[in-house]
């Protein structure tokens, strides 16, 4: 959505096993991660001290890794621990993690056997991706010009540290005037927002496009689509197109960062509602869901 806007809680970061505030993490300037966007990330939530589907995100971290040949430094219990040791040491419940795998220092050169030993590092912080209004009433987005990177290319479940081409298309939507950017793949078909995935409502079924046509597999999509088949709502992933976007009669994102966001417009066309009937059902299911995750178990993990 908007630049994320720090709180007044000082961000934290857990850096090959040191905790330290943000402003004192350091990576060096030959990490391959950084030169060439070598390394993979997750970002988590964390509620009541307890970090949201942990495990679904550090299986996606291991898999993404395994994607491009990225030996991980620890193993999932150890990534377990860091981000159990980092949410104590925040002063806050509630954040969220950036969890970032890099290909580590190398000599100049895109060589990767020249790295030795990957860097990890989780950062806490408190973010507002969109205002409350904006959130409330529900946000205007743009079909992008800029296109998803093609399947064959790079796999869209690979969640590496190269956003690029989401950066670009953004920036359209910024400026548009608009709040988020959606991506269409070569063919014209939608793949995902910027940082986010697509939701419609037509006919009271609810679509998501596939992770073929270049959806990221995002960890809030799978609770959405779970929490529409324990509710009996029909819930298909279709290929989609712009036109089901501007005839749907509801459009939502979903994200970690962002969790559910209402969409009021897209490319100039109103919406026949926002926030509509289905969204706000399965948002209070969303809610309740992250309560009973976190009720018994406040200052763990799973």
């Amino acid at each position: 959505m908007t630049d994320c806007e720090q709180g007044a809680t000082e961000s934290m970061c857990w850096l090959n096993g040191e905790i330290m505030p943000v402003t004192q993490a350091r990576i060096p300037v030959l990490d391959h991660g950084l030169l060439y966007g070598d390394g993979v990330f997750e970002g988590i939530r964390f509620y009541q001290g307890r970090a949201f589907r942990l495990q679904e995100h550090l299986l996606r971290l291991s898999d993404s890794a395994a994607a491009i040949g990225l030996p991980l430094p620890l193993d999932q219990a150890a990534l377990a621990a860091a981000v159990a040791e980092l949410i104590e040491a925040f002063s806050a419940p509630e954040g969220y993690l950036r969890l970032v795998v890099t290909r580590g220092e190398g000599p100049l050169g895109l060589d990767p056997t020249s790295c030795k030993r990957g860097n990890v590092f989780i950062i806490a912080a408190q973010m507002a991706l969109i205002d409350a209004e904006k959130r409330r009433r529900g946000i205007r987005v743009i079909i992008a010009a800029t296109r998803r990177l093609p399947v064959d290319g790079l796999d869209p479940r690979i969640k590496s540290l190269n956003y690029l081409n989401h950066i670009l298309a953004r920036m359209e939507a910024g400026n548009a005037g608009a709040q988020e950017a959606i991506l269409l793949n070569a063919r014209g078909h939608v793949c995902e927002g910027s940082a986010d995935n697509v939701f419609i409502v037509r006919h009271g079924v609810l679509l998501t496009p596939p992770v073929s046509d270049g959806a990221l597999d995002g960890i809030t999509r799978r609770v959405i689509i779970a929490l529409a088949a324990q509710a009996d709502r029909v819930c298909r992933e279709q290929t989609l197109v712009p036109y089901d976007l501007y005839t749907a009669d509801e459009c939502f994102l979903t994200g970690t960062g962002v969790e559910l966001i209402p969409v009021r417009e897209i490319d100039g066309r109103l919406l026949k509602q926002c926030p509509g009937s289905v969204f706000t059902s399965i948002q209070q299911q969303f809610h309740a869901l992250i309560q009973q995750e976190t009720r018994e178990t406040t200052g763990t993990v799973t």
